[in-house]
């Protein structure tokens, strides 16, 4: 699999984790699996805002918000895998009608 295919996959993984957390609705045209323990959805099944997020974190760039993009992610929660605290990032998503970032991310490891 090619790594932006990866890279992609795992922003939608985290997304869908981070949302079905904070209880957003995605509006998922199809039915999420489980992937090891994970709900998994197609990119194409989120919100039209998480696509140039999405481009923008495969191209390195720029980024909306650039003091708060590509910054830190700690999973306080637990909802992904353990790893070292450096290894997540969170980008913002957009939210029509709110004038502020808002609480929708995507978060990528690696």
């Amino acid at each position: 699999m090619k790594k932006n295919s990866v890279l992609a996959t795992l922003g939608a993984v985290v997304l869908a984790a981070v949302a079905a957390f904070y209880g957003v609705d995605l509006g998922t045209q199809q039915t999420p699996t489980l992937v090891d323990g994970l709900e998994v959805c197609e990119v194409a099944s989120l919100p039209d805002e998480a696509e140039p997020v999405i481009a923008d974190i495969l191209s390195g760039g720029p980024y909306e918000y650039p003091g708060e993009d590509g910054g830190h992610f700690g999973n306080y929660e637990g909802l992904l895998p353990k790893e070292k605290s450096s290894y997540y990032r969170s980008y913002t998503v957009d939210t029509p009608g709110m004038g502020h970032r808002g609480p929708k991310r995507i978060v990528v490891g690696g």
